[in-house]
């Protein structure tokens, strides 16, 4: 066998040490990418999680709005809305706060009639219930409004 001089094998120590430094950096590399990668998946899941929690609670509003209105049409029914918001808040909803007589608030109802010609707009019906999830405007309430 022969003896290899010192300067081939610096050559061969140079280019093993350019490939040790080439084949970090593609595993640095790999590294962030997965990582950019696992991060962007588990926004993805989250993002599709909160779409259909909100998509679910979308197809329950007319529901909601179904007992709210047996609720205030018949008094026999009227112990049933403690439980009833109970149960909306453990699934973070919240109504709107909208009563006759309160001020009227343009970011959380949404007026179909107004009457009078006052300065100030007060609520003097309330049609449909608007609400909150997890503290966000899901939909405004729906009210008439009296310019007094």
């Amino acid at each position: 066998m022969k003896k290899e001089s010192k300067e081939k094998i610096d050559e061969r120590a140079e280019v093993y040490e350019a490939k040790i430094v080439e084949l970090t950096n593609d595993l640095q590399r790999t590294r962030a990418d997965f990582e950019n990668f696992r991060k962007q998946t588990e926004t993805q899941k989250e993002n599709a999680m909160k779409t259909a929690k909100l998509a679910t609670v979308f197809k329950i509003l007319p529901i909601l709005d179904d007992l709210d209105r047996a609720i205030s049409s018949y008094e026999e029914l009227k112990p049933l809305e403690k439980s009833l918001e109970k149960t909306l808040s453990e699934l973070k909803l919240a109504k709107v706060p909208a009563e006759v007589n309160a001020d009227f608030n343009l970011e959380i109802h949404e007026a179909i009639s107004a009457e009078g010609d006052g300065e100030k707009e007060v609520i003097s019906e309330v049609l449909r219930p608007g609400y909150f999830y997890e503290g966000e405007l899901l939909r405004p309430a729906m009210v008439k409004v009296n310019k007094i």
